[in-house]
C-alpha cells in the first residue's frame, strides 16, 4: 500500500489550496478514504471521509469550507480547502483503513501553513 499527498504549501487567511493523494498497491475503489491532520503539540484529527460508494463526512471545525472527492478510475483523493484559518496550519495526511485487514496505512503527510 503506498499513499502519497501532494498540494500543501503557504496560503494567506481566506486563501484556498488543493491536497492530493495518489493510492496504490489495494482495491481504491471499495475503500473508504481519509484526510487527517495534525498540528503542533495536538493529537491527531479527523478533518474528513468518502465512502466507496461517495458518501461524505466532515469534521466540525472544516463543514462549509472543505470538500472531499474521490476519482476511482485515477485512485485518487482530493481535499478541496477553502476560507482556510490559521488554525488550520498542521501536517494533512492521506488515510486507508482496509476492509480487508483493517490495517491503517498513512501517507508522508504534506504542510499546510496559513498565515499572513
Amino acid at each position: 500500500v503506498q499513499l502519497v499527498e501532494s498540494g500543501g504549501g503557504l496560503v494567506q487567511p481566506g486563501g484556498s489550496l488543493r491536497l492530493s493523494c495518489a493510492a496504490s498497491g489495494f482495491t481504491f475503489s471499495i475503500n473508504t478514504m481519509a484526510w487527517y491532520r495534525q498540528a503542533p503539540g495536538k493529537q491527531r484529527e479527523l478533518v474528513a471521509t468518502i465512502t466507496s460508494g461517495g458518501s461524505t463526512n466532515y469534521a466540525d471545525s472544516v463543514k462549509g469550507r472543505f470538500t472531499i472527492s474521490r476519482e476511482n478510475a485515477k485512485n485518487t483523493v482530493t481535499l478541496q480547502m477553502n476560507s482556510l484559518k490559521p488554525e488550520d496550519t498542521a501536517v494533512y495526511y492521506c488515510n486507508v483503513k482496509l476492509r480487508s485487514t483493517q490495517t491503517n496505512y498513512w501517507g508522508q503527510g504534506t504542510q499546510v501553513t496559513v498565515s499572513s
